[in-house]
């Protein structure tokens, strides 16, 4: 058990399922209290009922008010988890790229903003991003995904740097493939890259306990991704051609 999650007042958002609904059921395991968001509000009620948590459906950018009162006036903890997998180039249409900066990014800074003032005053809360491995790396055939990905993870960054030295802990989760619906959605550009390497939700929910109880910013479900962000730092032409080979193999496959 986490004894920093034991008692602790948690929402997830996007829970109905995937890595949401695997972060709910271990927050409850380790003893915390649930708030379960989905835009579903079905999902979020089986989720909740199955662990003992609150369903508070609706959009995650606006139910901070609702969560914090159904925990009984106080968020301990807020994951950041809703997302959209948004597909396309740079030519996606406007409102493909305003919904995917809306809900990987916006979501998060709404989120900071109504959680920062009571976590600031007190000295201390708990943000969980989770941003993807596109958020360090990038991701073939999905220009909005990828850009507002590396959006949320600046932001997460941001956060730490910020009120670090003022109780503020600042999680980044960054996985590769993980199979959830939204890794089906992916089509053949996941089929190539992700699903060889896909991990279960529950892996992800191990990595971040595990990067809780080590105090680390960056979580890492699948390690390899630690050394691919390393060259891309050292040596981005190079990386860079080597994700062009990637683009063309997709584009052959095609």
């Amino acid at each position: 058990m986490v004894e920093a999650i034991q008692g602790a007042g948690v929402v997830v958002t996007g829970a109905g399922g995937g890595i949401g609904a695997a972060l709910a059921r271990r927050f409850a395991a380790e003893g915390a209290r649930i708030v379960v968001n989905d835009l579903d509000a079905d999902k979020a009620e089986a989720v909740a009922g199955e662990i003992g948590g609150i369903a508070v459906p609706g959009d995650a950018s606006a139910i901070v008010a609702d969560a914090r009162d159904a925990l009984g006036g106080t968020v301990d903890v807020y994951c950041a988890n809703a997302g959209v997998a948004s597909g396309g180039s740079q030519a996606a249409g406007a409102d493909v790229w305003a919904l995917a900066w809306d809900v990987n990014v916006m979501a998060h800074v709404r989120a900071a903003q109504a959680l920062l003032p009571d976590w600031l005053e007190r000295g201390s809360g708990r943000f969980v991003s989770t941003v993807s491995a596109a958020g360090l790396l990038t991701m073939i055939g999905a220009a909005p995904y990828a850009v507002t990905k590396h959006g949320a993870y600046a932001f997460a960054e941001w956060l730490s740097l910020t009120y670090r030295h003022r109780g503020l802990k600042v999680h980044a989760i960054c996985p590769q493939g993980v199979r959830t619906d939204m890794l089906a959605g992916t089509g053949s550009a996941g089929d190539l890259v992700l699903v060889p390497t896909a991990i279960e939700p529950e892996d992800v929910a191990d990595a971040l306990f595990k990067g809780i109880e080590e105090d680390r910013f960056l979580i890492l479900p699948h390690p390899e991704v630690a050394g691919y962000y390393q060259a891309r730092a050292t040596d981005p032409d190079r990386w860079l051609t080597n994700m062009n080979h990637i683009q063309q193999k997709w584009e052959a496959a095609r």
